[in-house]
């Protein structure tokens, strides 16, 4: 969400006329994220965050933005989208695929306690759920093949020990096929600055331009490692339990969810380590950009093998 495209003030006055939403009053570049270019707007008749998207074509965008209205709808806190004066979703702005939507309450946690780690697992439950009956699909770009050919891209670039590890877990991951854990529609980067909170009480989940169709227990292991992990990589016990025991209060996990719980973690870990290694060493311009720290899903993965070879003996 750095701001890769600016927007001059009278440029989106013009903008917002297309919206029954009232005349500009403010607006400011939300500086967190890599992906997207985005401004809080506040006009005359309420708050909005505004996406100007930078790799999204027009072509792709309905799956997430009928997806953002669909979870709102379904009592999942989504933020849905503002229609033009003609009733559609999907503009165009400084040549982009731009939304408007609305802005919703809340803070994102920095330290979650256990009361919001279950909190989350249960909404994260529930989007799983809610998007069983998703009219739209969309296969994972980041998925098992990205990873494999992402990786292979990135061993060059690393230092001999990070090569090694990579190699090693880009072999693991080849072994195991998560295609034949139940699927379905995920958010795919629920990590805590893609909610908002209210105390313990979910306000948010924001983001949605990963979602797309995949394992759903992997889903789950994304957002353990963000929401469950200490630092140095190892994950407290405590917030994962509360995770997920709240997911699985709404969706009880099958037996091979459980069997394969180990591997969706690498996996997951392992897709967002790589993912921040190629934005460090494939960097994009940017006016306010900020790319964020490989080394922690590289450490969280180390330590999910690491327990994994524990149990093992165990």
């Amino acid at each position: 969400m750095s701001v890769f495209t600016p927007v001059s003030e009278s440029e989106l006055s013009d903008f917002l006329q297309r919206f029954p939403v009232g005349k500009l009053k403010g607006y400011e570049g939300i500086a967190a994220g890599i992906e997207n270019t985005n401004f809080f707007v506040t006009t005359e008749q309420g708050e909005y965050v505004l996406t100007l998207f930078e790799h999204h074509t027009h072509d792709e965008l309905p799956f997430f933005i009928d997806l953002m209205a669909w979870m709102a709808e379904h009592n999942i806190p989504s933020a849905h989208p503002i229609a033009d004066h003609q009733g559609g979703y999907l503009q165009t702005l400084k040549n982009k695929p731009t939304v408007l939507a609305i802005r919703l309450r809340g803070k994102s946690p920095e330290n979650p306690s256990a009361e919001q780690c279950h909190a989350l697992g249960v909404m994260l439950s529930r989007l799983h759920i809610a998007g069983q009956s998703y009219p739209g699909s969309r296969e994972n770009p980041r998925g098992a093949k990205w990873r494999q050919q992402t990786g292979q891209k990135l061993l060059t670039k690393l230092d001999k020990e990070a090569s090694a590890l990579l190699e090693n877990e880009l072999l693991f991951q080849q072994q195991h096929d998560l295609t034949t854990l139940p699927q379905g529609i995920i958010h795919a980067d629920l990590f805590r600055d893609n909610s908002l909170f209210e105390n313990n009480h979910v306000t948010g989940l924001i983001d949605f331009y990963y979602a797309c169709n995949d394992a759903l227990i992997y889903d789950l292991a994304i957002t353990v490692n963000d929401w469950c992990s200490k630092e140095g990589g190892k994950l407290d016990n405590d917030l994962l339990k509360a995770m997920l025991q709240g997911y699985q209060s709404v969706r009880p996990l099958y037996s091979d969810e459980h069997d394969n719980w180990p591997v969706v973690l690498r996996a997951a870990a392992l897709r967002f380590w790589l993912s921040r290694l190629y934005d460090l060493h494939f960097p994009r311009a940017g006016e306010m950009t900020h790319t964020k720290n490989p080394e922690v899903f590289q450490a969280i993965l180390k330590q999910h093998i690491a327990a994994e070879l524990s149990s093992r003996v165990a």
